[in-house]
């Protein structure tokens, strides 16, 4: 049995580390081939490199390993060690897949309406090809909603394997530690503040589109982590208490708990029920409520997690 056990661990590592590289290499392939070329900076360490590639010309691996190797040392000075080995190996192999893309690739966008050496239209953008500058016409949403998938994807997937991307995702949890604002609020805070430095370069559109990269990333990130499921916590606050559970437990075949509570009008003892249910279970309770007590109460609030027994199984350490 323990050898089984075993046997499942390793292989269950060796998938996390092949999503490890699956997500690394996505992300240097959305941010060298759609984020890059658009000058946009969604956040993070690799916007601001973004920026500098765009103002400077420096390597984008080079200003990202540059930045995230001493944010790990800071923060793990400041925060303890809470970075495990997947995240310093995603540190690396995030550099190193954009190098490799920034060498053989360069930084010409794969979404555009044509290109051209007219630098007179101001609304071109251009990218180095060698020596030459070329110009081309961007097809700016487009290529933000596609960047914004392709970053999604990569940063779920390594999410999935067990890692972070570090970066700017450090320094919120370094602010949070000194200060009451939530470390949710700290990201977007610290991102949006990244996004913002595009106004450098000139073109007022470059922050909104980054903005909007952000958004459409975290929408892909919760969808890669969680998965389609969406899940729904109701109260129900019932005097017809067998009817109700028979129904949850015979026609649902779902279990729940009861809990018991005391009106705050007339103080009159009442029972609740706490269920957890899918989408398409809720809906079907929810119909036949009315039927099975008309007078419930039911408050139905949106639950982005469900960890156990019938749900996904608990994470080990």
């Amino acid at each position: 049995m323990t050898n089984m056990t075993e046997k499942k661990d390793i292989k269950k590592e060796f998938v996390s580390y092949l999503l490890l590289i699956l997500g690394s290499a996505l992300f240097a392939v959305g941010d060298v081939m759609f984020v890059n070329p658009y000058h946009l900076a969604p956040g993070g360490v690799y916007g601001l490199a973004n920026v500098f590639n765009a103002l400077w010309g420096w390597k984008i691996s080079l200003a990202g390993i540059c930045m995230d190797i001493p944010l790990l040392i800071i923060g793990t000075i400041i925060l303890g060690p809470k970075f495990g080995i997947k995240t310093i190996v995603s540190v690396i192999l995030i550099p190193v897949f954009t190098f490799i893309l920034e060498t053989t690739w360069g930084y010409a966008p794969l979404i555009h309406d044509g290109a051209f050496l007219d630098s007179a239209q101001h609304t071109a953008l251009s990218f180095m090809d060698g020596e030459t500058e070329v110009w081309f016409l961007p097809d700016m949403f487009l290529n933000t909603v596609v960047a914004g998938l392709i970053y999604g994807a990569a940063i779920g997937v390594i999410f999935r394997a067990g890692a972070t991307s570090g970066g700017s995702d450090i320094i919120s949890m370094i602010i949070h530690k000194y200060t009451k604002i939530s470390l949710g609020t700290l990201v977007l805070i610290v991102d949006s503040c990244i996004s913002l430095t595009t106004l450098i370069i000139g073109d007022i559109r470059l922050p909104i589109y980054s903005i909007l990269l952000i958004y459409i990333e975290s929408k892909i990130i919760d969808l890669v982590v969680d998965g389609m499921k969406s899940y729904k916590t109701m109260f129900i606050v019932t005097d017809e208490m067998e009817a109700v559970r028979d129904y949850i437990i015979n026609d649902l075949e779902r279990g729940g708990t009861l809990l018991m509570g005391t009106g705050l009008y007339q103080g009159n003892e009442r029972k609740m029920i706490y269920v957890t249910l899918d989408r398409a279970d809720m809906v079907k309770l929810k119909s036949n409520l009315h039927r099975l007590d008309p007078k419930a109460f039911v408050n139905i609030m949106e639950s982005s997690e469900i960890l156990g027994f019938g749900f996904k199984a608990l994470p080990k350490e």
